[in-house]
C-alpha cells in the first residue's frame, strides 16, 4: 500500500504540473471580463522610428492573471497602423504569440490598442475605445471581443522611463470568424451594397451611433469580411472595429472626414446607403432593447471618470431621440442617404 501511495504522488505532480502549464484558451481568454496585469519590454525607439508594416523585433512580457497564473516569455512585437505613428509616444502594437512551447501560442497574432501618450486623459481615451467595442458585442454576436489589460511598458535600452496604463487585446481576426461559422479573407474588394444587408445595416446604424465616419467597406478600412464556411455563396458580413476616431471617444487628435462636411467628430452623418423604413425598424428595436444594457455597461464603468460615463450617456442619448422620431429617421437615413 506505502508503495503505491509513493507512485501516486509524483503522478499528482506531474498531472499538476500539466494542468499549470496548459497552453491558453484563446476563446475563454476574451470571454474572461478579469483585468490582466501585463508587462512588455522592448527597444520602445526601435518602434517609433519603425515606418514599415510588418516588420517585428523581440520583446519580452510578463501576463499575471487574476487566478495567480503568471506567464512570461519571448515574443515578438512590431507597430501597426499609419496615422497613430507619426502623432503617438508609442504606435499601436502587434504582439505575435506564436512559437514552439509556448503557452501563449493559441492567441495568435493580438492587436494591442493603447494610449497615444502617457497621460491621464490618454488612459481615458483608451478606456473609452473598449467601452465601445463592448456596447457593439451587446448589439451583435458577429464583433470583436476585447479584454482589458494594464500594461507597464520597459524601454530595453533604459532610453525612456517605464509607465503603466490600461489598453486592450482585439480578438484575433481568424477565431473571431471561426466561432461565428465563418472564415476570414483579407484584402478582398467588395462593394458596400454587395454584403449582408441585415449586418450591413446594424453596422452603419452603429457607427452612426457613436458618430465614427473613419470606414469603408470597398476600401476594407477598419472593416473585417467574413464568410459563411458551410455556405460559399452567401454574402459576406462586415464585421467593424477601430474606433478612436469616432466621437463617442472624441479624441484631440481624431479629425472630422472632409467629405462628410462636419466641423467635429462629434457630428454624426450616416454614412449607410438607404434602406426601408421597415428594415430600419427592425434594427432599431435591437438598439432599443439593449439600450438599459448598454447604459448599465457605461455607468458601471468606474475605470473612466463619472463626468466622463454621464457625457457618454448623454451622447447616445440623442442618438435614441433621433431614431425614435420617424421624421428625422426618414431624412437621415432615407432621404439624405448616400447613393454611391
Amino acid at each position: 500500500m506505502k508503495k503505491k501511495s509513493w507512485i501516486t504522488f509524483p503522478l499528482l505532480l506531474l498531472c499538476s504540473h500539466l494542468i499549470s502549464g496548459q497552453v491558453i484558451d484563446s476563446v475563454k481568454f476574451f470571454t474572461d471580463e478579469t483585468l490582466i496585469e501585463m508587462s512588455i519590454s522592448t527597444d520602445i525607439k526601435a518602434l517609433q522610428t519603425e515606418k514599415k508594416l510588418d516588420v517585428f523585433q523581440p520583446a519580452d512580457v510578463t501576463l499575471s492573471f487574476q487566478d495567480n497564473q503568471v506567464i512570461t516569455q519571448k515574443i515578438a512585437v512590431g507597430a501597426r497602423g499609419h496615422f497613430r505613428r507619426d502623432f503617438c509616444t508609442i504606435p499601436p502594437l502587434m504582439l505575435n504569440f506564436r512559437g514552439p512551447g509556448s503557452r501563449l501560442s493559441s492567441l495568435g497574432k493580438l492587436k494591442l490598442v493603447i494610449g497615444c501618450g502617457s497621460k491621464a486623459d490618454d488612459e481615458q481615451l483608451i478606456l473609452k475605445e473598449y467601452l465601445a467595442y463592448k456596447m457593439y458585442n451587446l448589439l451583435e454576436e458577429k464583433s470583436f471581443r476585447v479584454r482589458l489589460v494594464r500594461v507597464t511598458y520597459n524601454d530595453s535600452r533604459n532610453k525612456m522611463k517605464p509607465f503603466t496604463q490600461y489598453a486592450f487585446f482585439i480578438e484575433d481576426d481568424a477565431d473571431m470568424a471561426r466561432r461565428n461559422g465563418c472564415i476570414k479573407k483579407d484584402k478582398v474588394q467588395v462593394l458596400t451594397e454587395s454584403t449582408n444587408r441585415d449586418m450591413m445595416t446594424m453596422v452603419a446604424v452603429f457607427e452612426y451611433m457613436i458618430s465614427n465616419g473613419d470606414w469603408s467597406v470597398p476600401n476594407n478600412h477598419n472593416i473585417k469580411l467574413i464568410f459563411e464556411k458551410k455556405i460559399p455563396a452567401a454574402l459576406p458580413y462586415v464585421v467593424p472595429y477601430d474606433f478612436d476616431h469616432s466621437g463617442f471617444v472624441n479624441a484631440g487628435y481624431a479629425l472630422p472626414n472632409e467629405l462628410l462636411g462636419t466641423e467635429t467628430v462629434t457630428e454624426r452623418v450616416y454614412r449607410g446607403f438607404p434602406r426601408e423604413m421597415e428594415e430600419l425598424e427592425s434594427v432599431f428595436a435591437e438598439f432599443r432593447q439593449k439600450k438599459e444594457s448598454i447604459y448599465s455597461l457605461i455607468m458601471n464603468f468606474s475605470l473612466l471618470k463619472e463626468r466622463a460615463r454621464k457625457d457618454a450617456v448623454e451622447y447616445l442619448e440623442d442618438f435614441y431621440k433621433t431614431i425614435n422620431n420617424k421624421n428625422q429617421v426618414k431624412s437621415i437615413f432615407i432621404d439624405n442617404a448616400r447613393t454611391k
